[in-house]
């Protein structure tokens, strides 16, 4: 059922929602006080999902005013205390045969009272509410194709992470990889399919590990998450900064480029709203790929930028030079794979997307069609900008021509799609932000009040401050990109995924009877090939563990060593390129 059709009720789907909005918000603030400190962080990217209805749809998550429905970042059921393991898979297995049967599909599609639901146990005002929230599930697989290659694709820093190792391993590389992010990302998908439900939905990566490792696990993961959300802001910074500096042909103070960015970042993020945000998100992924084809074609008929090669790596004009191995220190190679991490970057917001399905159970064909996608794009990119600059290529791949018009054609465009990404990701980290910390644990004034749009705007300057911050201090897009992607896309990639299927099978095998849990049978039960399927897992997670240590070493020294050949320094005026 769309927002705005009547059911069978004689109440339509924004009206149920209303309905219930000011009881929701009354409860979710009692919780909040018992808990304070647990709800600070709390689903801090769930609005990273936007643009869904790609058919130029209103989308479902926003009322009339634009505004995002709180009603999504609150739990269904009043229920006070940890919910018992046996619970979820119970209601989440209700909840399946449920979409098996279409239920849901009639409901958000032709309208439909939506009291047919598995859950007869439920009070009216539950049911209401659950009613609510369920016409809010209304993308399809392709929306889900669309926004992962919207989040992700990008492939500038490509060619510079083949020239850090080579055809051969760089080729590998990204294949194994993203053979392996593809696996993760069914294993999300899988664990998704057996914990969610509408009476307890999973709405973030952090809620799937709160129901398996519990909420201590749930923190360390919201810190992780808001950690890369600034790092990626401040690289946008660092980024356009770049750009403006090339544009103005080194005559501004690099780190003058860098603030006036986030300047800009600080006066777009007084919109509010995300519904202004998405028909500028929808266009970001054009004009990526208008980046791509132009700069292969600017590539292809200019030489390297020797000039800015020079400035970034300390190396001087010389033969171009590719190699099916590169010999390069240990720290490089690192670096560059940690690079490639960042194609494959998208398993964050995974729950999310899944969590505004109306199947589910399709998630995998669009996550999917995606990273094949994806893996395409950034390894053919990476090959021909390699092939033609060598080790010239730079950070950011198309300020690498020498001709001052095709970089500045490739600059411009770059710098808007980098503050589209960045407004958004800086809207929607605030926004959570807001609720939980301002109105969750201080009871502070609503957002759309007057007092609210004050706090706002501080919150939007301290916000922006700190990404400026990021990106003066590492002047290095190269670096800072490795940094973060071993730091934290590593983990919710790589790391985390065969980590929760391990818990959720020894969880799952480890309960007798009565619901009791004993360690030993869920580590042994299950039989033979689950038990392989456990430890297997789990050693991919000591191998993904111990990569991403690598990758924090090797991007720590690589940093390192570009400040000793670089001629740019933190908060200095010298460009890096």
């Amino acid at each position: 059922m769309r927002p705005g059709e009547a059911d069978n009720s004689g109440h339509s789907g924004v009206s149920a929602y209303h309905a219930v909005e000011h009881k929701v918000l009354r409860e979710g603030r009692r919780r909040s006080a018992q808990h304070p400190p647990l709800n600070i962080l709390k689903d801090f990217f769930l609005q990273m999902y936007n643009g869904a209805n790609t058919a130029g749809e209103v989308d479902p998550r926003l009322d009339e005013k634009g505004g995002v429905k709180n009603d999504n970042l609150r739990p269904v059921l009043d229920r006070d205390g940890p919910v018992p393991f046996g619970d979820y898979l119970s209601y989440a297995a209700r909840q399946r045969e449920h979409e098996d049967l279409g239920s849901v599909a009639n409901t958000s599609e032709k309208g439909g009272s939506g009291t047919s639901l598995p859950y007869p146990e439920l009070t009216a005002d539950e049911a209401e509410r659950l009613n609510a929230r369920r016409a809010l599930r209304s993308a399809g697989w392709w929306a889900v194709f669309y926004l992962i290659t919207t989040d992700i694709l990008g492939p500038s820093n490509a060619p510079y992470a083949l020239s850090q190792v080579g055809y051969v391993p760089g080729i590998i590389l990204y294949t194994v990889m993203g053979i392996m992010a593809c696996y993760t990302g069914l294993l999300l998908w899988y664990l998704f399919l057996k914990l969610d439900s509408d009476l307890y939905p999973v709405k973030t990566y952090s809620d799937l590990v709160e129901r398996i490792f519990g909420r201590a696990a749930r923190h360390c993961v919201n810190i992780l998450q808001s950690v890369q959300l600034i790092v990626n802001v401040g690289t946008i910074c660092l980024s356009n900064g770049q750009s403006l500096s090339q544009i103005s042909k080194g005559h501004l103070c690099f780190a003058v480029c860098i603030v006036i960015w986030a300047f800009v970042g600080m006066a777009i993020g007084q919109i509010r709203t995300l519904k202004n945000f998405s028909w500028l998100a929808n266009s970001a992924v054009w004009m990526n790929l208008l980046i791509i084809f132009m700069s292969m074609g600017f590539v292809a008929h200019s030489p390297p930028n020797y000039a800015a090669a020079e400035a970034a790596y300390g190396i001087t004009q010389g033969p171009i030079v590719t190699e099916a191995f590169v010999s390069l220190p240990l720290a490089n190679k690192v670096n560059g794979i940690m690079n490639m991490v960042f194609a494959y970057g998208g398993a964050m917001i995974f729950p999310e997307m899944l969590a505004e399905m109306r199947r589910p159970w399709d998630f995998w064909k669009g996550m999917v069609c995606a990273q094949a996608l994806i893996f395409t794009a950034y390894l053919m990119y990476g090959i021909f900008v390699y092939h033609y600059q060598g080790q010239y290529v730079l950070g950011i791949a198309y300020q690498g021509v020498s001709k001052y018009s095709w970089q500045t054609i490739g600059n411009v465009f770059g710098l808007i799609t980098g503050i589209i990404a960045a407004g958004l990701y800086g809207n929607i980290g605030i926004k959570v932000a807001y609720y939980n910390i301002i109105e969750g644990l201080f009871n502070g004034p609503p957002l759309t009040s007057k007092p609210g749009r004050v706090i706002w705007t501080g919150m939007v300057a301290l916000y922006w401050s700190l990404a400026f911050i990021v990106g003066a201090a590492i002047p290095q897009v190269q670096t800072i990109s490795g940094l973060v992607a071993a730091v934290c896309i590593m983990q919710f990639t790589y790391t985390f995924p065969p980590l929760m299927i391990f818990g959720y099978l020894v969880l799952r095998d480890g309960r007798d009877s009565r619901g009791v849990f004993h360690m030993g049978q869920g580590l042994s039960a299950g039989g033979t090939k689950w038990v392989l399927f456990k430890w297997a897992n789990f050693i991919l997670f000591l191998a993904a563990l111990s990569l991403a240590c690598l990758g924090m070493y090797g991007s720590g020294t690589a940093i390192s060593d570009t400040f000793k050949t670089s001629q740019a320094t933190s908060f200095g005026c010298l460009p890096p390129v």
